[in-house]
């Protein structure tokens, strides 16, 4: 609108604010654009939802890394946020705990989803499809007698300039537990993610004859199918095997101890005197944390 046609419509429509300075109509302006509206209420709201979504999810992930039983969030960690809130910030609680939902079933949905989207990327975003990788095998029988195979998939791909690695997956073995049973789970997982076999370049598993069976473990009907492929055995178990051919002073010192530390783990009055023993002689021996001796524990490099 032309300079003139303004002057002449602020004379007529609005006779009280000729005499207002420019100041006045800048802060007008101001007031007109920072205005409440429907779009901006939505989107801030929407926005606090986020940020309680996304505090779901990460404080999912390290309840799942801390493998707590996932009860804490609404038990423990709720609570705890909510006296930081209170106590510390002085800030208004149920507002804000209302968006951060951590029940029992919404941290197993989320640690689920995560877990989905992880495979999902690997799979589906041709990492996996176009990459050559190593795997870590292992078999375990579940308090239930289940019996449980876990892929550890370690993918060799370049992301923020590091080596990633990843669970793959784990699967249950419906019958046995036999070298072919196990081929052929991984080998049906890799056809259904339309994985090439032939992108393994290492295996690496327990010492089991199901794992490296010359006839009929899973090693050779990998081979039968990867002609290539290059098997380790697990590295502390091999640590493990030669423990046993220590010369006879050791291994006997050696069993002294074990033997000594499961006689006090096994029975809770042998821990309390042991602690207070140590106490009576100042010994600085962090015996609350003294481990029950385990043969051998999984383990792969």
């Amino acid at each position: 609108m032309k300079p003139s046609k303004l002057q002449d419509h602020l004379r007529r429509c609005h006779p009280d604010k000729t005499e207002k300075d420019l100041k006045y109509f800048q802060t007008l302006k101001d007031k007109f654009q920072k205005r409440p509206t429907l779009d901006r209420m939505f989107a801030s709201t929407s926005q606090r939802n986020d940020d309680g979504l996304r505090a779901s999810y990460n404080i999912s992930l390290l309840i799942a890394k801390s493998r707590k039983p996932h009860t804490i969030g609404d038990k423990l960690i709720l609570p705890a946020v909510e006296e930081v809130l209170k106590t510390v910030l002085h800030k208004p609680v149920s507002d804000i705990i209302k968006r951060i939902p951590l029940s029992n079933n919404t941290i197993d949905r989320r640690i689920d989803e995560m877990s989905s989207d992880i495979e999902s990327f690997l799979c589906n975003y041709m990492y996996l499809q176009t990459t050559h990788f190593s795997i870590q095998l292992d078999e375990s029988t579940l308090s239930d007698n289940a019996a449980l195979l876990l892929a550890y998939m370690y993918v060799r791909f370049i992301m923020n300039q590091e080596i990633d690695e990843e669970l793959f997956f784990a699967r249950t073995l419906i019958t046995d537990t036999k070298g072919e049973s196990i081929f052929h789970v991984l080998k049906d997982y890799f056809i259904e993610k339309a994985i090439p076999l032939s992108n393994i370049i290492s295996v690496a598993t327990d010492g089991a004859p199901a794992m490296v069976g010359r006839y009929r473990g899973f090693i050779r009907y990998l081979k039968q199918n990867v002609s290539g492929v290059l098997a380790i055995h697990c590295v502390i178990q091999r640590q493990h095997l030669v423990a046993k051919h220590l010369s006879v002073r050791l291994h006997e010192s050696l069993h002294l101890v074990i033997d000594a530390v499961n006689r006090i783990r096994s029975n809770t009055l042998n821990t309390r005197l042991f602690a207070h023993l140590c106490e009576e002689n100042d010994t600085f021996i962090n015996y609350s944390f003294t481990l029950k001796y385990a043969g051998c524990r999984k383990a792969y490099v």
